[in-house]
């Protein structure tokens, strides 16, 4: 099977997690364009040149694309690229003729409105004024008239300019599924609150006939796994359910509906019985409040006695935010680490598509590769536990962690019982936020 990915950026998590995860099935020939040419913090991506290498592959099972790579150079660029909304029209329209007749899946952003004065994914002015419009986009949306601010005008004019931009974009894609260009188009909504502008524009573009669906990242993922044509019953299951209905961090929808979202966009079959299912999906999932670590935000322990599954399983780990879980983790530890794979990074629904993407990849395998699988679940664990939940919270900004990881590489080698390897650690884009780890 070909299937090649046009990534939202180049972020380990949007780049490498893709290869690793299809490595696990040899039979997979995939594609994906030189990571020079995708974009960064700072840098916007190549689009010319991405489309141009897109006219040059040989005939594919499915293209996996992020619309925003080709529209706008990328997620980040997505809300700071000045360009008007003809100039972007006039690069997107280019793609067109690559994609008729194909099987395509797709995904546009809704731009996001971050709830701080944080401006390093934002335009410079969101240093001073972003959570301002973040109140302004939520109460005008919450009491349905503007609500009065002390934003300049200048400032207010222009990011309601650009979100409209943005806006006619997606439904200008949505007459491009009219004509039969998408498989698949799905628009996803990022970093999403109760109410806003974003959370207006989701329900317009469904009364439309388009398709949102809370997160971001993971969703070329998930859209990996729905390219996959593979019946796989999944049933599943929560270490908290009375629990299931609370809403994560960074979304507007209950982790039960967030599960279900993402097994559907990835074309599972749930199922009502663990004896009915092929794979049991167990989400380790929070007491009222998701945690997050590095925010401070605690929440309750997890206190139970792991009883794996009787049938294979695969574990989301979506207790904290941005982070494993070290009591859910110890247990897997203990008793039995799931067969089809863990995760436990960024937001539920990150955790989740990505997990989902390696489970169908791995069940679906015609030439099986348990090396690669290995080496996924190697960085997974010393991502989303060691770094994440644990050394991140030791250092004050990027710096040489070999020392500070060292004792948790020790245990995740033995507990996946694979010889030790050399491991590098690298800050991609020179934040704590995320680090890329190369097994040597």
């Amino acid at each position: 099977m070909k299937i090649c990915l046009i990534p939202i950026d180049n972020r380990p998590v949007c780049y490498n997690l893709a290869k690793d995860i299809c490595a696990i099935d040899e039979d997979i020939e995939f594609f994906i364009p030189p990571r020079e040419y995708l974009g960064s913090l700072t840098k916007y991506a190549d689009s010319d040149i991405i489309i141009d290498w897109l006219m040059h592959l040989p005939q594919m099972d499915a293209i996996i694309l992020s619309l925003d790579t080709i529209a706008y150079g990328g997620l980040i660029p997505s809300r700071r690229i000045r360009d008007s909304y003809d100039e972007i029209k006039t690069r997107v329209e280019r793609i067109k003729p690559i994609l008729a007749g194909k099987k395509v899946y797709a995904f546009s952003s809704i731009m996001r409105i971050s709830n701080n004065n944080y401006n390093e994914e934002e335009k410079e002015y969101w240093k001073d004024w972003g959570k301002k419009i973040f109140d302004y986009s939520y109460n005008s949306c919450k009491y349905w008239h503007p609500h009065e601010t002390d934003i300049p005008k200048d400032i207010l004019e222009d990011y309601l300019e650009t979100r409209k931009r943005n806006f006619e974009i997606n439904k200008m894609y949505l007459d491009w599924q009219k004509e039969g260009f998408f498989d698949t188009l799905i628009f996803s909504k990022d970093d999403c609150a109760e109410y806003g502008f974003n959370v207006e524009e989701a329900k317009e573009l469904e009364n439309l006939g388009g398709k949102t669906k809370t997160g971001a990242d993971e969703i070329p993922l998930t859209l990996l796994a729905r390219a996959i044509k593979k019946d796989i019953k999944v049933f599943p299951v929560y270490t908290e359910p009375e629990y299931k209905n609370c809403i994560s961090n960074y979304e507007d929808v209950s982790i039960e509906k967030s599960v279900l979202g993402q097994l559907e966009l990835g074309g599972f079959n749930v199922v009502n019985k663990e004896n009915d299912a092929d794979v049991v999906l167990v989400v380790n999932n929070f007491v009222e409040k998701q945690g997050e670590l590095v925010m401070d935000w605690s929440t309750k322990p997890y206190v139970h006695k792991f009883i794996p599954p009787n049938k294979p399983y695969a574990a989301a780990d979506v207790r904290f935010a941005n982070g494993a879980d070290n009591g859910f983790i110890n247990q897997l530890f203990e008793y039995q680490l799931p067969e089809y794979g863990y995760a436990g990074w960024n937001t539920s629904a990150n955790t989740l598509g990505s997990l989902l993407a390696g489970l169908k990849v791995k069940f679906n395998a015609k030439k099986y590769n348990d090396e690669a699988f290995k080496k996924l679940q190697l960085i997974r664990y010393l991502d989303d536990w060691a770094y994440q939940a644990n050394v991140r919270g030791q250092i004050d900004k990027p710096c040489d962690i070999k020392k500070l990881m060292k004792p948790y590489e020790d245990v995740i080698f033995s507990a996946l019982q694979t010889p030790k390897r050399s491991i590098d650690y690298i800050y991609p884009w020179n934040r704590k936020f995320e680090i890329e780890i190369n097994i040597i």
